[in-house]
């Protein structure tokens, strides 16, 4: 008998592995580990009592808005119709932000906020903003659509687990009456007369009873289909207005494209007061000072200290030298004069100077606009310090390619790794800094940097802005 059994074995493991491949017995294995683990995690109970609270909550909604809409049609012909039209918008957005909740504590669906309903002043602007509110429109839709969701989660979801329960139960409760299951199925196959005579005797609790295994482990996949709509429907009809997340977008871009200017006009400002206005306020003084000097002596230039007139003419022409220096760094933090000769050039540039011995790659078909360019350049220069300074790297390289309208910029070392934003920079320059730059412009910033590296920022921005 055990030889037998040993052979069955083998052979269904010899036509497991020709259906499903070398590695079938292993998928099987983790398929029913799954199986059997799934009614017993927290998530089978989070997606069930997500459904036992929005049914009724989906029950409520309905029921109000079906309500206030149709009294605000059929009055629509006054103000009053109106304003019920309005606060059955203004409820449903409440709703909306209820089931927002709901799935978020529940389900653990990260579904953002949309915008605060802010109306117009008085009780016009107040109409008109909420008649407008798209917000308010999108939540009354989705509480029409949940009433077939939460009928579809009864009729599937809730009714396996009843199944389950009552097949289960059914050899202490005895089955008087038959079985109570909601789709009947229990009760086709072992009421009546399918097992003829046995329906009443071991066999048929033993059925009812093996049945219910199956509803217990089904029933968690058949709740996760319903709350799949449901997360779908979530996505599309709660989640913010694409355009009120695109106006937010550029709002925040503009914002962070003022500040920028305006943190770059103060450094101007406060780099030509301390530093080279200074140094011509200083080389006007040594020069005034040579000529008092000068005049001191006759017209022959006799009875003249030659050797302060050169001291003071040396150090005049030493500061007039601090103060070109200065401009110019001054002039290439604007504009690097690089940038002249293009993209390109100004790249190879910083991967000559660069520390790091770095390999640089570019492949563009034409030039971007200045102002990307000059992200571009300012990404890279900053990036190249970074490895230099943090990464302790024994290479880099730098690839800069062109993807139908987008520039993308790649900096890669094989350094150590473990690169952060909020470890490589304040708010105001390193990496912080760059991003408000990308972000000023629609673009994008990726660090990928694991431990041990290696570390890859990855920066794509349009050609044209």
């Amino acid at each position: 008998m055990e030889d037998g059994g040993v052979r069955v074995h083998s052979r269904f493991k010899e036509i497991l592995t020709a259906v499903a491949g070398p590695r079938g017995e292993e998928q099987v294995r983790a398929t029913a580990r799954t199986i059997v683990r799934e009614p017993f995690l927290k998530r089978t109970w989070s997606e069930l009592a997500f459904l036992a609270i929005g049914t009724p909550l989906a029950a409520v909604g309905a029921a109000f808005v079906l309500i206030t809409l149709f009294g605000g049609i059929v009055l629509a012909i006054t103000f009053f119709g109106l304003g019920i039209i309005a606060l059955s918008v203004r409820g449903a957005r409440g709703i909306g932000g209820l089931h927002r909740q709901l799935a978020r504590a529940y389900l653990g669906e990260e579904i953002e906020n949309p915008e605060p309903f802010t109306p117009r002043p008085g009780f016009l602007g107040w109409l008109q903003s909420s008649l407008r509110d798209r917000t308010g429109w999108r939540s009354m839709a989705y509480v029409g659509l949940k009433v077939p969701l939460a009928i579809l989660g009864v009729l599937v979801g809730f009714a396996f687990w009843w199944d389950a329960f009552f097949c289960l139960t059914f050899p202490l409760w005895g089955g008087s009456g038959g079985s109570p299951a909601v789709f009947g199925l229990p009760r086709a196959l072992f009421g009546g007369n399918f097992f003829a005579g046995w329906h009443t005797g071991f066999l048929h609790g033993l059925g009812v009873f093996l049945a219910g295994i199956v509803f217990f482990f089904a029933a968690p996949w058949a709740v996760r289909g319903v709350v799949y709509l449901d997360r779908l429907v979530l996505r599309v009809l709660l989640a913010p207005d694409p355009l009120a997340v695109r106006m937010r977008s550029l709002e925040q871009a503009r914002a962070q494209t003022v500040d920028t200017s305006a943190a770059t006009l103060r450094r101007i400002e406060r780099d030509l007061h301390d530093g080279t206005q200074a140094q011509l306020v200083a080389l006007a003084m040594r020069l005034g000072m040579a000529k008092e000097k000068l005049a001191e002596g006759d017209g022959d230039g006799v009875g003249v200290d030659l050797d302060r007139v050169r001291q003071l003419v040396d150090d005049a022409h030493r500061g007039a030298k601090e103060a070109i220096i200065e401009l110019r760094d001054l002039a290439r933090g604007i504009h690097p004069p690089a940038l002249d000769v293009g993209l390109e050039g100004a790249l190879a540039t910083l991967a000559a100077r660069s520390t790091i011995p770095t390999e640089l790659t570019v492949a563009l078909d034409g030039r971007p606009t200045p102002a990307i360019e000059a992200i571009a350049y300012f990404c890279v220069a900053e990036l190249l310090a970074n490895v230099a300074q943090h990464a302790h790297a024994s290479r880099a390289t730098v690839t800069c390619t062109e993807h139908g309208g987008w520039l993308r910029v790649v900096v890669r070392d094989d350094g150590t790794g473990g690169a952060l934003l909020s470890r490589l920079g304040s708010s105001s320059s390193g990496l912080v800094g760059l991003t408000d730059r990308v972000h000023a412009v629609d673009g994008r910033l990726d660090i990928a940097s694991p431990p041990r590296g290696p570390t890859v920022v990855t920066v794509d921005l349009p050609l044209h802005a």
